[in-house]
C-alpha cells in the first residue's frame, strides 16, 4: 500500500498534542496543470522547505508539492529532539572515510543545530526551541562506553558534554532505571509542528510556491509527474524520507519506512518533577529508543518504536503506556490525553543518503530518527548545489548507506526479524 495513506486520512493532521497546539488555518492551493519552474520539491517537512526556502534566497523559482499538507508528516510529529552528530558514533564513521571528510561531517553537524536555532528564531519563533538533551543508558559498561566516547569527543573534536553518574543523573531525571548519562547543552528540543509550519511561511516569503493535496507519481530528469499536473524543472529534488511513495527504485531500495509512536499525559503541574527537574529532552540506548520530554503545559511527551509493519497497530497506547510506566512507576495513575503515531525512513546504515540519483534529479532521505537538525542542513546543502555549489553536497553524498538487503521487496520481512531480535534484547536486558 501507498506508504501516503496506509495509516492517515488525506489531508488530516492526526490527533497529535502538536496539532491542538498549532495554528492549521492556513490551507494551500492544490496544484492545477501543467506549470514550470526551476527547482520542483517532492515533501513540504523540513527538508523540502529548507530546500525550498534556501533556492529561493538564492533567487530560484521554487515549487514545492506534498500530497498532504505543510509538515503532514514526520516532520511534524516527532519527538522534537535537535540532537548532535549521526546515528553513528563519529568514531565509527571516521573509520570509513578519511580523517578530514570525518572532521568535516561533524562540523556540519554542529552547523546543522546551529541552523535550526536560527530558522526557528526567524520563522517560527512559536516553536520555542529550549537547549538540552540528556542521552540514559542502562548499564554500567555502557556508561563506561558513554564515558570514554565523551572524553574523546572532547579529544579529537572539541567538543564538550557533561557526563552524569547515577546520582546526578536522578537529580535531572528520577527514574530508577538509568545509570548515569550525558547531557548536552549544545542540543534541544523543539516544537515540530509549529517549526514546520513556520518554514513554509518563510519559504514563501522568500518566493516559492507550495501546493498541498498534491502527490508525486513520477519522475524523470526534467519533468515531474503528479496526480494534478505535471512540473517541468531543471532540477528535481526528492525529500518524502519515509512516506515517499515508490516511483525511484533507487531511493526505495535504500530507505524503508518505519513507524514510530508517542503519547501525552494530561498536564503534570508540580508533578512534572517526578519526570524531569530541568526542562530538557531525554533520550536512551535501547535498540527500541525511549524518548521524553516536558511540553510548555507540562504534560509529559513520551515516544518508543514499536511497529516494524507497514501499518500502524490497532493498538498504539497499550505499549507505550508500559514503557512510560517502566521508567515512572508513580504516574500510573496519569491520564492519557493524546497518542498518535508516524512514519520515518531509516537506512542501513542509519546515516542519511543525500545523493544525485539521475540526471537533474537529487534524493535526500533516510535521516533515521536524526533528522529535526539535519535536514534543515541537507536543505541548505542541496540548494548550495543546485546553485553551482557542489563541495558540501558532494561531502554528504559519501556517507555509507547501501541497499537493503533482498532490495524494496525482500526488506522489510528481513528488517522486521532484525529489530525483532534487537527490541527481544531490550525487554531480556541482554
Amino acid at each position: 500500500m501507498n506508504p501516503l495513506y496506509r495509516n492517515d486520512a488525506p489531508g488530516t493532521y492526526p490527533e497529535s498534542w502538536y496539532a491542538a497546539t498549532a495554528d492549521l488555518s492556513q490551507k494551500r492551493p492544490s496544484l492545477d496543470g501543467d506549470i514550470k519552474a526551476d527547482v520542483a520539491i517532492v515533501g513540504a517537512g523540513y527538508t523540502g522547505l529548507s530546500t525550498a526556502l534556501h533556492a529561493a534566497q538564492k533567487g530560484l523559482d521554487v515549487v514545492v508539492i506534498d500530497a498532504h499538507r505543510v509538515g503532514f508528516g514526520a516532520s511534524g510529529r516527532n519527538g522534537g529532539q535537535v540532537g548532535t552528530g549521526w546515528n553513528q558514533w563519529q568514531d565509527w564513521l571516521q573509520k570509513r572515510v578519511t580523517s578530514d571528510e570525518a572532521r568535516a561531517l561533524w562540523d556540519l553537524t554542529v552547523e546543522a543545530k546551529a541552523l535550526t536555532r536560527d530558522l526557528a528564531a526567524k520563522h517560527a519563533p512559536d516553536a520555542m526551541y529550549k537547549p538540552g538533551v540528556l542521552h540514559g543508558v542502562w548499564s554500567d559498561s555502557e556508561a563506561n562506553d558513554w564515558r570514554n566516547y565523551a572524553d574523546w569527543l572532547r579529544t579529537e573534536y572539541d567538543y564538550d558534554t557533561e557526563y552524569l553518574d547515577p546520582e546526578a543523573f536522578q537529580a535531572v531525571c528520577p527514574s530508577k532505571g538509568y545509570r548515569g548519562g550525558v547531557l548536552d547543552w549544545d542540543a534541544g528540543h523543539i516544537h515540530p509542528l509549529r517549526y514546520a509550519l513556520g518554514l513554509a511561511k518563510g519559504a514563501e516569503m522568500a518566493g516559492a510556491r507550495i501546493f498541498e493535496m498534491t502527490e508525486a507519481t513520477g519522475v524523470e530528469t526534467g519533468r515531474l509527474k503528479t496526480n494534478r499536473g505535471t512540473i517541468s524543472a531543471d532540477h528535481i529534488v526528492l525529500a518524502g524520507n519515509g512516506y515517499m511513495p515508490d516511483i525511484m527504485s533507487d531511493v526505495s531500495s535504500r530507505v524503508m519506512p518505519i513507524n514510530s509512536f508517542i503519547a501525552a499525559t494530561e498536564p503534570l503541574g508540580d508533578r512534572a518533577n517526578e519526570v524531569l527537574t530541568k526542562d530538557i529532552a531525554v533520550a536512551d540506548d535501547r535498540f527500541v529508543v525511549n524518548y521524553f520530554r516536558l511540553s510548555e503545559d507540562k504534560r509529559l511527551l513520551f515516544g518508543g518504536r514499536e511497529s516494524y509493519t507497514l501499518g500502524f497497530p490497532t493498538d498504539i497506547l497499550t505499549a507505550l503506556r508500559a514503557r512510560m510506566e517502566k521508567l515512572f512507576p508513580t504516574l500510573k495513575d496519569v491520564k492519557m490525553d493524546y497518542h498518535w503515531g508516524g512514519t520515518l525512513g531509516i537506512t542501513m546504515t542509519r546515516l542519511p543518503f543525500i545523493s544525485t540519483v539521475k540526471p537533474g534529479v537529487i534524493a535526500a532521505a533516510g535521516f533515521s530518527g536524526h533528522g529535526v537538525a539535519l535536514t534543515g542542513l541537507a536543505g541548505k546543502v542541496t540548494a548550495e548545489a543546485i546553485a553551482g555549489e557542489a563541495g558540501r553536497f558532494e561531502l554528504l553524498s559519501k556517507l555509507p548507506t547501501g541497499k537493503f538487503p533482498g532490495g524494496k521487496h525482500a526488506r522489510l520481512p528481513l528488517l522486521t526479524l532484525g529489530m525483532t531480535w534487537y527490541s527481544l534484547r531490550d525487554r531480556l536486558g541482554i
